[in-house]
């Protein structure tokens, strides 16, 4: 029997939105422009967005706090060049992972001349160092969590779902927070319904159910350290 866990929704219509004409950033947490007294960061996770950017365009990005700067490409290949030059192509199937000091700037490529690409932006405050590449198959290892990033204070999870295929996740610690986002399709966790780009963080639990509700739908989990949310600014 699931039990009801103390949760926030963070729906997909309610999300920031800060752009330009040949880019588009949708802000679960406060970012930029966008700043809003329920949307505070969810532990040391701080941001998750979900950006557009045009064909042949770039976007910088400069980070205030020393942080693992997590990308997943969505639809298409996403190049990232960081302050020393460095240069790292992404594909989806894979993420990169950057380690990215306090005062730190990188850019975002769109490679293609015409079409767009879509990727996450995940921001999580950490000591943590070094970059790295990791790869994932969710149609190979389809209906199931897999455990694509770890970092002292986070632990990722990313799966493709057949329509009624269920998980459970054990967290690793009831103090941490568990934060669920769906990239694709719909999904019940924990007794809540959540529609693609719709989020959900829980605490205060020892493991979180799941569900898929159509076919090929797809779920990231996040377990992560942090300040615990009854502390910070919450309706």
């Amino acid at each position: 029997m699931i039990q009801q866990s103390k949760g926030k929704m963070f729906l997909a219509d309610e999300r920031g939105l800060n752009q330009l004409d040949w880019y588009r950033s949708y802000n679960t947490f406060n970012f930029g422009n966008y700043q809003h007294v329920h949307k505070q960061p969810v532990g040391d996770l701080y941001v998750l967005n979900d950006d557009t950017l045009a064909g042949g365009k770039s976007i910088s990005m400069s980070v205030d706090e020393h942080s693992s700067i997590i990308l997943i490409p969505v639809v298409g290949a996403i190049e990232c060049m960081d302050d020393l030059g460095n240069i790292t192509m992404t594909e989806p199937g894979h993420i990169q992972l950057l380690d990215m000091p306090a005062g730190s700037m990188f850019q975002l490529n769109n490679t293609y001349d015409e079409e767009l690409v879509n990727f996450l932006q995940l921001w999580i405050k950490t000591d943590s160092t070094g970059h790295q590449v990791s790869h994932f198959d969710l149609f190979k290892d389809k209906n199931q969590l897999i455990n694509f990033f770890g970092l002292p204070n986070a632990t990722g999870y990313i799966g493709m779902f057949d329509g009624r295929a269920d998980a459970v996740l054990q967290v690793s610690d009831s103090e941490n927070h568990l934060f669920a986002f769906v990239i694709d399709g719909e999904f019940e966790v924990q007794n809540r319904l959540l529609h693609a780009r719709d989020a959900l963080v829980l605490w205060d639990m020892h493991e979180v159910e799941m569900e898929a509700l159509c076919n090929n739908a797809i779920i990231m989990l996040i377990e992560i350290g942090g300040d615990k949310l009854g502390n910070s600014l919450w309706p």
